[in-house]
């Protein structure tokens, strides 16, 4: 799958990087994996604007990116679990940059970024996120 997103021969680390976080979802998910481990459904209910099939194919492609790690339980039902790899947890400075530039432009653009429905978590996981970078 890697080799149909990503020319591994241009060498610049720009294009790697959008190929590996880019994309409608991918940043979304990976700032919500930032707060700790999540099932499916819950990733779901935190971006419900996605389709359960985009957000499958989004996973599949951070997975084969050793961005996300999936842990399947042999249980009925099926529980299914996401987490950052500690080579995913990297992308918390690029993820935090993101969020503020957004929060800038919003206020720009005349919106409170808390009054934005789907990111009132977001100061909770970025305080996490910044947490254990402070332990380091």
């Amino acid at each position: 799958m890697r080799s149909k997103r990503h020319d591994p021969k241009s060498g610049c680390p720009v294009e790697a990087t959008v190929s590996v976080i880019g994309g409608l979802w991918k940043p979304l998910i990976l700032f919500h994996l930032m707060g700790g481990t999540l099932r499916f459904m819950e990733i779901t209910r935190r971006i419900p604007k996605a389709t359960q099939r985009m957000l499958t194919l989004q996973l599949r492609e951070l997975e084969d990116d050793g961005v996300v790690v999936r842990r399947v339980y042999p249980q009925v039902p099926p529980k299914v679990e996401y987490e950052l790899t500690p080579f995913g947890r990297s992308l918390a400075p690029v993820l935090l940059t993101l969020r503020e530039w957004g929060m800038t432009y919003l206020r720009s653009q005349g919106v409170e970024p808390d009054a934005m429905p789907t990111c009132a978590a977001s100061e909770l996981l970025a305080s996490r996120a910044k947490a254990p970078a402070a332990a380091d």
